[in-house]
């Protein structure tokens, strides 16, 4: 049926990656959600004032915040869908970041809510009335938000969107407090004077606060900068270094500005005996083709090596040898050699990754010490740095 829904709405749907493709996924989530949530709304609504349920009528205010938060969602792909301008040349893709996070500020005040609710029921409890006609249409209000939350489900899989993530999450606090509902409700036939509501509600609100905080939390954690997925990172080294002449490929960056907006930075080493203009044209087609194939604007430094010196080559595979040993993690890059009249300067950088116990300054003291004990006329000239990949 997602499918359906899909191929009938969206035409280009399978180019996921364009921001307009995004934006219209983003609205049909969003419209479906408001469109389901007044329906099973006006639903509770109908039931709850011809049978007297409180609780009921509480799930319909719920169904309504619910149409809320997929019009938030809506306004969010809408507003991210915007192409670049003068104030925001890299586009407007992370408000779709923003979105999630308005979606976990709902489902936190959802879960404090519910959470309130069921420490009432706890210290003043009251009887639930048995209702078939209430439980059916809660039943089936259950059955509509998981068909909903596996619909966004598929969706955001498909384009990658921490909103709609947001969204299912929502989604599966509803079932999970409307189900406390349905679980009291068949007890009181059976158990008029069992009061176990307020309890199940105090659980159900736990799970609730906890997907509303890691919503919030991974959301958190995109706007203010996280590394890319191991999985892109070999993407980009493997497609860059299958290239003729390229030697190696160091200092990637990658920055995010919205979900599938990526715009990347990366020094690639090609030898330095090989034609400028050739070694130009290498570049410019690299950058060229990632755009073309993974969709990320990339600025490439060329970064010309000394291969065929066998010295080099030698004092380059001691050093790193030597850096090894000090710790396998550690690695390096932008080796060269520039002799002079009494000593030879190693010039290089070093790699710490984050976390390392030593600090920076220290392990360039090791560094240089055992090199200086392979050969006294040996001094080092060494840069530290993190990997932001």
């Amino acid at each position: 049926m997602t499918n359906i829904i899909v191929k009938t709405f969206i035409k280009d749907y399978k180019n996921v990656t364009d921001s307009k493709v995004r934006m219209k996924y983003g609205i049909l989530s969003g419209c479906v959600g408001i469109a389901l949530n007044v329906v099973l709304c006006l639903m509770k609504f109908f039931v709850g004032s011809m049978t007297g349920s409180i609780a009921i009528t509480a799930d319909a205010v719920n169904n309504l915040s619910d149409a809320g938060s997929s019009a938030v969602t809506v306004f969010g792909f809408k507003m991210a869908g915007k192409p670049a301008d003068k104030d925001h040349p890299f586009g407007h893709g992370r408000i779709e970041y923003i979105t999630a996070m308005i979606v976990s500020f709902i489902i936190l005040f959802m879960g404090v809510e519910l959470a309130i609710q069921s420490v009432k029921k706890i210290r003043t409890p009251e009887d639930v009335k048995f209702s078939l006609i209430g439980a059916v249409i809660i039943a089936v209000s259950i059955l509509g938000k998981l068909w909903l939350a596996f619909f966004n489900k598929n969706l955001g899989k498909r384009i990658d969107s921490p909103a709609m993530t947001a969204v299912v999450a929502d989604s599966l606090s509803d079932i999970a407090a409307t189900s406390v509902t349905l679980i009291a409700l068949i007890l009181s036939k059976f158990f008029p004077s069992f009061h176990i509501d307020g309890w199940l509600g105090i659980i159900v609100a736990c799970f609730v606060l906890k997907a509303g905080l890691d919503i919030f939390r991974d959301t958190l954690s995109s706007l203010i900068g996280q590394p890319p997925s191991k999985e892109l990172v070999d993407e980009i080294k493997n497609k860059i270094l299958a290239y003729d002449h390229v030697s190696g490929i160091h200092d990637l960056i990658v920055h995010n500005y919205g979900p599938e907006h990526y715009f990347a930075t990366v020094h690639v080493e090609i030898p330095a005996d090989i034609d400028v203009m050739v070694g130009h044209d290498i570049i410019d087609n690299i950058e060229n083709d990632i755009k073309k194939e993974i969709g990320i604007d990339l600025t490439i430094h060329y970064d010309p090596i000394v291969v065929n010196d066998e010295r080099v080559n030698e004092l380059k595979e001691m050093t790193d040898n030597i850096v090894k040993n000090i710790n396998p993690e550690l690695s390096i890059h932008d080796f060269r050699v520039v002799d002079g009249p009494m000593h030879t300067n190693l010039i290089f950088d070093v790699v710490i990754p984050y976390g390392f116990k030593e600090v920076p300054n220290e392990i360039i003291k090791e560094i240089s010490l055992k090199i200086s004990e392979v050969n006294d006329s040996y001094f080092t000239v060494i840069k530290a740095e993190h990997s932001f990949v």
